[in-house]
């Protein structure tokens, strides 16, 4: 099957005149370059389509489409206004006042009101509503208790008339407007029938049409938008898993955009590169080295780990230089990195010598886990495997299914975990409060166990401080300390590459996974 498409890919430049006017007449029956009609896909079906189940990316995705929130992140991970034209903060940054753009209206004609967006928060955090997310909603005051089923209101929340609404915190949170950016934040009508998941209402920029599960998606434009109507009439998301499907399907003009994948890049840089898109991604790879088990507690030995191993060799030949080299753990794309920090240079005599300074010159062993699903990343395992060898450290690759292997690290029943981690919000806070304080490890998201006082005391100070200039400036003298302690093996940031459709115009690679709603993507000279 991989080879056959794989030759299909080659045969393109022979046939390129041909195909390419197939593909815009596929375009104009509704296909990949869009005519009236635009085609994107998910790997597999959502969840849901009510924003109050969402917790995978399918589901977020979709619901950006149909629903707004107080609050938006743009393709680049700028926050912008949504259903709140505009909204302050207290200067002690305990309570925030959004007041509502007018007109906005539902796609069923009714009028939104402050009330809608204090009833839609409820419903998110009533018990009885099961599988959610309701972590963005949690910093509200008295919203943790009204979850937990112990309380019959959530005290934080004020609605001031129909056309504002206010939200007293339990502590400063600075990026709690980013929070209202997620989808489970996404106000839906005041009445939410049992079917709205698979039959849903919102104020979004395209209406729901059809969902053949497991199939296709389809949505028509809403043409009352209050951000203006989308330049196209309709959009089709189809469920297509396979990654050499989607290049073929693609290449057929039954797709608009697609990621390439890894194995095809250069391929694809030689025979199509005006078509492609690259952008570096809201994502870190590492490996978590638990810092409570063995020989790992010691910083020299996880800093030795850091030398032995050549990143920038691995990111080529895995990779294939799909990837900045890490300096910390904040993108380079957010506020807070520090792309001139010097790296953990690869030198296997500093390796060893920080070993035998631990008491290890006759090295350890310890495993690997990894997840056996993803096939560069099994090989990103094995290349430091065999690194770590050299230095006397013995690796077992232990391969797991994703969720398995998970459920190990949060556990802490790992020494080493190889990961990445994906934005929810665009903000150096995402990727320092889960990943490194101690109130995060295990099930939060700090699988290396990590645990510093000074750290913690650093990270919270942070959080609370409303200044965004101010606020980086600590990120980065959290990153640069965290860094010194090598909790991890640093990898690289991830550059996304995605090809986009020549009879296609207006379409960015989002950073983060709510961050494109389609609303500007048009045919070419249509």
């Amino acid at each position: 099957m991989l080879r056959h498409l794989h030759r299909t890919v080659n045969l393109f430049d022979t046939v390129k005149c041909t195909l390419f006017l197939g593909l815009l007449l596929a375009c104009d029956a509704g296909g990949g370059g869009g005519g009236r009609t635009l085609v994107y896909y998910e790997t597999y079906d959502p969840r849901s389509l009510d924003p109050a189940l969402s917790t995978d990316v399918p589901t977020g995705e979709m619901d950006t489409l149909l629903f707004d929130g107080l609050t938006q992140f743009d393709a680049d991970g700028r926050l912008l206004p949504g259903l709140s034209d505009r909204w302050t903060a207290s200067s002690d940054g305990l309570r925030y006042v959004f007041h509502l753009r007018a007109g906005v209206r539902f796609h069923d004609g009714r009028p939104l009101a402050a009330a809608d967006v204090h009833r839609a928060f409820l419903r998110v955090l009533d018990p009885r509503t099961r599988g959610g997310r309701v972590w963005p909603l949690l910093p509200i005051a008295g919203a943790s208790a009204y979850a937990a089923g112990t309380a019959r209101e959530v005290r934080g929340i004020q609605v001031i008339g129909d056309t504002s609404i206010a939200f007293t915190l339990t502590e400063p949170l600075a990026v709690f407007p980013k929070f209202l950016a997620m989808p489970v934040a996404a106000v839906v009508p005041p009445e939410v029938p049992a079917d709205f998941g698979q039959r849903p209402i919102g104020s979004g920029p395209w209406r729901f049409v059809e969902w053949r599960h497991d199939d296709a998606l389809r949505f028509a434009r809403n043409p009352d938008y209050w951000d203006g109507a989308p330049a196209a009439e309709s959009l089709t998301v189809r469920i297509v898993p396979e990654p050499f499907t989607r290049t073929a399907e693609f290449l057929a003009g039954r797709l608009s955009v697609v990621e390439i994948p890894f194995g095809e890049t250069a391929r694809w840089e030689q025979d199509h590169g005006d078509w492609l898109k690259r952008k570096p991604a809201l994502r870190v790879v590492y490996l978590a080295l638990n810092n409570r088990r063995g020989a790992l507690r010691d910083p020299r030995v996880r800093r030795a780990v850091n030398h032995a191993v050549n990143v920038p060799e691995i990111l080529g030949s895995v990779w294939h230089h799909r990837g900045i080299l890490a300096r910390g753990a904040i993108p380079p794309a957010l506020g807070g990195s520090d792309t001139t920090r010097p790296r953990y240079a690869y030198d296997t005599a500093t390796a060893r010598r920080l070993l035998r300074a631990a008491g290890q010159a006759d090295g350890f062993a310890v495993q690997l886990w990894r997840s056996g699903t993803n096939v560069e990343l099994g090989r990103v395992a094995q290349a430091i495997q065999a690194q770590l060898a050299a230095v006397g450290i013995r690796v077992e690759v232990v391969s797991r299914d994703a969720s398995s292997m998970r459920e190990a690290a949060r556990k802490g029943e790992a020494d080493m975990a190889l990961l990445d981690w994906w934005a929810d919000y665009p903000d150096g806070d995402n990727f320092l409060y889960p990943l490194f304080h101690s109130a995060s490890v295990g099930p939060g998201g700090n699988v290396s166990f990590y645990s510093d006082p000074v750290t913690d005391s650093l990270i919270t100070t942070a959080r609370r401080t409303i200044d965004a200039a101010a606020r980086e400036a600590l990120y980065r003298r959290i990153d640069e300390r965290v860094y010194r302690d090598a909790p991890w093996l640093y990898l690289w940031f991830p550059v996304d590459l995605w090809a986009q459709h020549p009879a296609v115009t207006g379409w960015d690679v989002p950073v983060i996974f709510n961050g494109q709603r389609w609303t500007a993507v048009r045919p070419s000279g249509r």
